[in-house]
């Protein structure tokens, strides 16, 4: 026995090094505080772009300590300083998330606290939390209170979640997969073609539906392949629509399209990953009419509401098609499983282990409240209009007025081919990396996007990439002679 406590012992004096004492806790809080001012204060003075690599001989796990401070500045080199930097107002490329501070804390707050909240038994409080972060997203969206939902890490598993409900509901398996038709605009998020690949739907019918000049589906379309298709004997069974598409943030008719999928008594879903929060701003409510006829609908806070990656929703109003798939009981989880308990998230979620994500949003909205995160939205509406106005005064070709704070442009060279030369063009201003803008092919056309969404990105940001735009133009007719 004196030998396994000697052991246990000796263990014990190893292991405690896992357990900082309170003036390490306090040192350390002090180096990381201290880390993060510098950097949120230096954000606007740092390019937003290098299209560098970072080296992974630094970065491997060599067994040897080191102090935070090294650590620190080893990711400052290796980490922040290659790449985009999402946190960053000049991250208007790509759909950008945020990075607010409160979340940083709340994340903060849930890791330290490590509170479980998949089952409502391990953590009432943080289940509690999330729960009613769901409940606020249906009043936002005019959901029933009968809906339910699921805070996950983003759009792709939200999206996930909701077509497996749908598939669910409507037996879409076996030999019905290959005769069952869904209904989709070709500027759908890719993830939604890797969800059905994921629920076993590869083999199924996709149509992608006619877009108008604005990129929105077209409804008399619609009908017209609906029609076509049971005639042939197919099973329709589901549309999805788009509140903000990624390429060029289209808000198709949700209204229309909804009584359409009504009528014909087939599942509707809405993927509003990036443009869902719009229907907070006075400017674009109007947009989301019908966004409440959906039976699915995806959203993302790390985009329209400017939290750190990792947080997107779902709310469904069948509750029994999510829990077809999710819902299950096992003998060691027999103390948690009590019907007349709170919805556990675990049970409308491939996630059993859940990360206490829900903390990152709840506290932001009750510390800020409302008005700033609708100010914010508003505000990149204006600026998406000032940009464009902008690029359209210096010779450059638009888009249609979007409909949110996507959009795109393309200068129209008369002398080169115009996709060689848009091509050369972002290019140089990746190089340039102020300002960080991203490219797309529309109808075989190259051209350049601006996605305005970071709650950093304002009117100063814009016109330091007008200028930078300016400059690259200069260089690309140099480069073709022009």
């Amino acid at each position: 026995m004196s030998t396994l406590l000697d052991k246990i012992s000796n263990l014990e004096k190893k292991s405690a090094a896992l357990e900082p004492s309170a003036a390490e806790r306090e040192t350390y809080l002090s180096q990381i505080g201290k880390y993060s001012g510098n950097f949120i204060d230096g954000l606007a003075a740092r390019n937003t772009f290098s299209n560098t690599q970072a080296n992974a001989d630094k970065l491997k796990i060599d067994g040897v300590k080191k102090d935070l401070p090294t650590l620190l500045n080893l990711y400052t080199k290796e980490v922040i300083d290659h790449g985009l930097i999402p946190s960053s107002g000049g991250h208007i490329g790509y759909i950008p998330g945020g990075g607010l501070f409160l979340s940083a804390i709340g994340d903060f707050l849930a890791d330290i606290s490590n509170e479980y909240a998949g089952m409502y038994f391990g953590s009432p409080g943080a289940v509690t939390i999330e729960n009613e972060l769901i409940n606020w997203m249906k009043k936002v969206f005019r959901f029933p209170e009968t809906a339910v939902g699921n805070l996950t890490s983003g759009g792709s598993i939200a999206n996930l979640i909701a077509l497996t409900a749908a598939r669910d509901k409507h037996g879409i398996k076996n030999d019905k997969i290959e005769t069952s038709v869904i209904y989709l605009s070709p500027q759908v998020h890719h993830c939604i073609h890797k969800a059905l690949r994921i629920i076993g739907l590869e083999d199924i019918i996709v149509r992608e539906l006619e877009l108008d000049e604005h990129s929105r589906i077209r409804p008399d379309l619609l009908k017209k392949h609906l029609e076509v298709d049971r005639i042939a004997g197919l099973h329709p069974f589901m549309i999805i629509a788009s509140a903000g598409t990624t390429d060029t943030g289209a808000v198709d008719p949700l209204d229309e399209i909804g009584d359409i999928a009504h009528a014909h008594e087939m599942w509707y879903h809405i993927d509003g990953a990036y443009g869902g929060f719009f229907i907070l701003t006075d400017r674009a409510n109007e947009k989301f009419k019908g966004i409440e006829k959906a039976d699915s609908l995806v959203i993302d806070p790390h985009k329209g509401l400017f939290l750190p990656y990792g947080l997107g929703a779902v709310l469904v109003k069948d509750k029994e098609s999510l829990f077809h798939s999710h819902h299950y009981t096992a003998n060691y989880m027999q103390d948690a499983n009590n019907p007349d308990l709170p919805l556990n998230p675990a049970d409308v979620s491939p996630e059993l282990t859940k990360h206490f994500r829900g903390l990152r949003l709840w506290l932001p909205l009750q510390i800020h409240g409302i008005e700033p995160f609708i100010a914010c939205l508003e505000e990149k509406l204006y600026l998406t209009d000032y940009f464009r106005d902008a690029l359209a005064k210096r010779g450059f070709e638009l888009g249609p007025k979007p409909d949110l704070s996507v959009s795109y442009f393309w200068y129209p060279s008369k002398k080169t081919d115009q996709n060689a030369f848009n091509q050369k063009l972002i290019e140089l201003i990746h190089e340039d990396g102020r300002i960080f803008l991203s490219s797309t092919k529309l109808n075989g056309k190259q051209v350049i996007r601006m996605a305005i969404l970071s709650f950093r990105t304002k009117k100063e940001t814009i016109d330091v990439c007008v200028e930078m735009i300016e400059r690259c133009l200069a260089k690309t007719k140099v480069f073709f002679g022009e």
